[in-house]
């Protein structure tokens, strides 16, 4: 799966493939149960996920005296990546509210400044679907708030692992991640 879980995707997931999507996925659903009320074209989006996540769970957790430590450890690592990504998510969310606040405009009054439906800024405030640079861009101009609340500068777990092995690979000694950075 991509590194950026996005609701415009789901219809393009065959299967979720490790503990990091099955978190993913789940953390996903469950925005969806809250915001279905508002847009009831999420609903065929939530019960998509709601299959790939029971098809992944029959897969892998179904068979409770074959769970290895591994797969423990894998979950619980997925379930933290999922908590750290979320906590930015929040504060970004909570950032641009009480700047919108300041500034005496609504969430729509910012979809009208970006060009997005009221329906899809929820979306975006609450992090179901993906801001795109251009947006944060101009939440930074407009807003006035500093890019390292709006861009997550994290890097997902493949894309993290695979750049891990590349520094090490080069050998270079004086290039290398703080390892807060390859959280």
């Amino acid at each position: 799966m991509k590194d950026i879980f996005d609701i415009k995707e789901v219809a393009n997931i065959v299967r979720l493939e490790n503990e990091y999507d099955l978190e993913k996925a789940s953390l996903l659903e469950r925005k969806l149960r809250l915001m279905k009320d508002e847009n009831p074209n999420l609903k065929p989006i939530r019960k998509k996920l709601r299959d790939l996540i029971k098809e992944y769970e029959d897969r892998k957790w179904s068979d409770f005296d074959n769970i290895t430590d591994s797969q423990l450890e894998e979950s619980n690592k997925a379930e933290e990546i999922v908590n750290y990504e979320q906590k930015f998510i929040s504060k970004r969310k909570e950032t641009i509210r009480k700047r919108l606040k300041e500034y005496d405009i609504t969430q729509q009054d910012l979809g009208l400044i970006l060009n997005h439906p009221k329906s899809y800024m929820s979306e975006l405030i609450n992090g179901v679907s993906q801001f795109t640079l251009k947006d944060l861009v101009i939440i930074h101009r407009v807003l006035k708030i500093n890019l390292d609340i709006l861009i997550p500068t994290f890097l997902q777990s493949e894309t993290r692992d695979k750049l891990k092995d590349s520094i090490e690979k080069l050998n270079k000694p004086k290039l290398k991640l703080r390892k807060t950075e390859l959280v």
